[in-house]
C-alpha cells in the first residue's frame, strides 16, 4: 500500500500537466458563462449548493476535456511548438492513462449533478458527449471552435435547469452568444498555431479564415455582444449590465484587436489569455445589475 501511495505521488504531478490545473485559463472561460446563467435564472445570488456544484463541476469536467484532448492530439501535438512538451508526448503519461484520468474526472461530475434537479441531470448527458467529441472535431469541422462554444456553454441551460426547473429561451440564446465568444478567443488561439497547423492539415478557424482572420474575431465578438444584449432585454437586467458588463467587454474586445492585427503569435496568445477579464466583465455587470435592482 506504502508503495502504491508513493507511486501514485510520483505520477500526480504529471496528472496535473495533462489536466491543465498549473493553467487555469481553460476553467475561467467555462465558468464565466456558467456562472452568466446562473446569476440571471436566480436574478441575484443562486443557492449556494447549486453554485458549489456548478463550480467543482467546471473545474472537473474542463480537466477531464483537456485529458481526452491530449489522447485525442497524442499523434499531433509533437509537431507543435506550443504543445510539443505535453506530457503524452513526452512519455510521462501513457495514452491509457489519459483515458482513465478522463473517465473517473467525467463520472466525479456527473456524481455531483445527481444532488440536482432530473433535468439537470439529463442535460449532462449530451454535455459530457459534446465535450468529449470536441477534441475530434479538428479532423472534420473547418471551424471547430464553434462546437467548442457549444461545450463551453452547457453549463448555461444547465444553471437554468437547475434553479428554475427548466431551460427558457434565453438560455439557449446565451449559448449561441458563447458560440460566438468562443470562436473569437479560440481563434486568436489558433493563430498561435497556425504555422504548425498548415504543416500537419488539422483545421481551425484561423485556416479557415485566412486573411480575414482579424475581421472574422471582432465580427465575432459584436455578434457576442449584441446577442447578450438581446438576452438581458429578455432577462430584464439594466443599465449596470450595458454599461459595465457589455460595454466593458466591448473595450477588452478593442484591446484584443490591437494585440492580434500583427498575427504575432505571443500577441495572439496574450489577447487569449486576457479573454478571461472579458467574461469577468460580462459577469460583474450582471452580478451589480441584480444588486442594484
Amino acid at each position: 500500500m506504502t508503495d502504491k501511495t508513493f507511486r501514485f505521488s510520483e505520477r500526480l504531478p504529471h496528472y496535473l500537466r495533462l489536466t491543465r490545473l498549473d493553467r487555469p485559463i481553460g476553467i475561467l472561460l467555462l465558468m464565466w458563462p456558467t456562472l452568466w446563467g446562473l446569476w440571471i435564472a436566480a436574478d441575484g445570488v443562486p443557492p449556494l449548493h447549486v453554485l458549489a456544484i456548478f463550480v467543482a463541476g467546471t473545474v472537473l469536467m474542463r480537466s477531464a476535456g483537456c485529458a481526452i484532448n491530449d489522447y485525442a492530439d497524442r499523434n499531433i501535438d509533437g509537431h507543435v511548438e506550443r504543445t510539443r512538451a505535453r506530457p503524452i508526448v513526452t512519455g510521462d503519461v501513457m495514452p491509457g492513462e489519459a483515458l482513465m484520468v478522463a473517465a473517473i474526472l467525467a463520472l466525479a461530475a456527473l456524481f455531483l449533478v445527481l444532488f440536482l434537479d432530473s433535468l439537470v441531470i439529463a442535460l449532462s448527458i449530451p454535455a459530457v458527449l459534446i465535450a468529449a467529441i470536441y477534441p475530434f472535431t479538428k479532423r472534420v469541422l473547418a471551424i471547430p471552435q464553434a462546437w467548442l462554444g457549444i461545450a463551453f456553454g452547457f453549463g448555461i441551460p444547465m444553471g437554468f435547469a437547475a434553479v428554475q426547473g427548466e431551460v427558457p429561451g434565453v438560455a439557449w440564446l446565451m449559448v449561441l452568444a458563447n458560440v460566438f465568444w468562443a470562436m473569437a478567443y479560440d481563434t486568436e488561439y489558433a493563430m498561435v498555431d497556425r504555422p504548425d497547423d498548415l504543416k500537419i492539415g488539422v483545421k481551425s478557424a484561423a485556416i479557415t479564415f485566412g486573411r480575414y482572420d482579424v475581421t472574422a474575431v471582432m465580427g465575432c465578438y459584436a455578434a457576442m455582444l449584441v446577442l447578450m444584449a438581446v438576452a438581458g432585454a429578455i432577462a430584464g437586467l439594466g443599465p449596470m449590465y450595458y454599461v459595465l458588463g457589455l460595454c466593458g467587454a466591448a473595450g477588452i474586445a478593442w484591446h484584443h484587436y490591437g494585440l492580434i492585427r500583427e498575427r504575432e503569435r505571443a500577441d495572439c496568445f496574450r489577447a487569449f489569455l486576457h479573454n478571461n477579464w472579458f467574461g469577468a466583465t460580462i459577469f460583474a455587470g450582471v452580478v451589480l445589475d441584480t444588486l442594484l435592482r
